[in-house]
């Protein structure tokens, strides 16, 4: 019989202020923008503001520019990685966590076999990487380039294996603050001028602070990058050895964003799988609890884990953020109530946090900051009256000298309607 869970009961609130603490959200941080983004492992940038949004939230004394910097400087870049979606990463980041995931995207890449048929793969990664080094290319002109080498094949799917197979980066002026641009891609390798590498082993991170030690972590789970066909020669071996070492950095790295956690919730934020073997083998040093349903939980030792009536103030958070994203039991930041309310479709909202748990959502309009809550203030005036300065904060640190008011109404509309 499988042993039960020990140690002791986190409820909902104190896993909320834990992973509030560590989102940078219960207080503001006086990290700079380059280390708060290590810290998180990256932050979704699906779209180009929400890396902003995410750290105006966080960051005290943060403007748009630093970001912008960053990334105009190629110490931060956007390239996709955990749940093949993209990222802004550190540039550290990107060269290891992409060979993390590539299992993940190894395993994209299989819905796409028919339009492949016929197709080297490894001539098209190499193809694909001699296009978008000599400039770099948007997915539509890759597209076209592959196209006229195999002229019988699928050209997304040939654009998609190029995706998959090559750590690519998104270019500049693309996620720049104010400017922007299509999306052009080129290699990491080249965009950075150094190759993508393993992660520093688990023994070389502190695991009081994993993200800030670390700054880069790559882990692909050794079952998944063997995937039953090598040979157990010596360099698999000492592949295999590396990959443990990685993974479990990354599974350090993560509790210090998003602890205290599960198994399947790490496995949730990164979009792997059989990851059960890295917690095993850090078991020794890290703590376990127990979630209110009997869920084992691991954490870091040293992690802050405030009393849960420590206060929440309200945080606008952009679409997708990864707070809600990275757990596979979400219910610490989301009521059961407000489950699917953060989304209709494939349209995804804007977030609002009250007391630490999603409670609204918010758009700009032209001329307004428009906020939508679900349901009665538990709060009463004083809450709202710190989510309307909550607001105007965020705005002056966004836009500075724009006119927008900041009211109450209507986001999300009612069917029908």
């Amino acid at each position: 019989m499988k042993n039960q869970p020990s140690g002791p009961v986190l409820g909902t609130r104190a896993l909320n202020r834990a992973t509030l603490d560590r989102q940078l959200l219960l207080r503001r941080s006086s990290r700079s923008a380059k280390e708060a983004v290590a810290h998180l492992v990256g932050l979704q940038a699906q779209n180009v503001k929400p890396p902003y949004y995410a750290l105006a939230a966080r960051l005290d004394g943060f403007a748009p520019e630093q970001l912008s910097g960053l990334m105009a400087g190629r110490e931060v870049v956007r390239i996709v990685t955990l749940r093949s979606t993209i990222h802004t990463h550190t540039a550290a980041d990107a060269l290891t966590l992409r060979p993390w995931v590539q299992p993940a995207r190894t395993r994209e890449l299989a819905a796409f076999r028919k339009g492949l048929a016929g197709v080297d793969l490894d001539r098209l990664a190499a193809l694909a990487r001699d296009l978008v080094e000599a400039e770099p290319r948007t997915m539509a002109g890759l597209r076209e380039a592959l196209r006229a080498e195999w002229p019988d094949a699928d050209p997304q799917s040939l654009a998609v294996a190029a995706r998959c197979t090559l750590p690519l980066v998104q270019v500049t002026p693309r996620g720049l603050w104010g400017r922007s641009g299509q999306v052009a891609l080129t290699t990491a390798e080249n965009w950075l001028g150094r190759p993508t590498e393993p992660a520093p082993a688990a023994e070389a991170t502190d695991a009081a602070d994993a993200a800030g030690a670390a700054d880069g972590t790559h882990t692909a789970d050794a079952a998944d990058a063997a995937d039953g066909t090598h040979t157990a020669d010596a360099t698999d071996a000492a592949d295999g050895t590396h990959a443990a070492d990685a993974t479990d950095a990354a599974v350090l790295r993560y509790l210090a964003a998003f602890g205290p956690a599960s198994v399947r919730d790490m496995q949730t934020w990164a979009g792997l799988t059989r990851l059960g073997a890295a917690f095993e083998r850090l078991r020794p040093r890290l703590l376990t609890f127990r979630a209110e349903t009997g869920t084992e939980l691991f954490d870091l030792p040293d992690a802050p884990r405030p009393d849960p009536a420590t206060p929440a103030p309200p945080r606008f958070l952009p679409e997708f953020d990864n707070l809600l994203l990275s757990h596979a039991d979400r219910t610490r930041v989301v009521r059961p109530e407000h489950h699917g309310r953060a989304w209709r479709g494939n349209q995804a909202y804007r977030t609002l946090l009250v007391d630490g748990f999603l409670a609204g959502v918010w758009k700009l309009t032209e001329d307004a900051l428009v906020v939508e809550t679900f349901g009665p203030s538990r709060g009463g005036a004083a809450e709202r009256t710190a989510i309307l300065a909550e607001g105007e904060r965020m705005l002056a640190t966004l836009h500075p000298g724009e006119r927008y008011d900041v009211r109450f109404g209507t986001v999300v509309a009612q069917a029908g309607r």
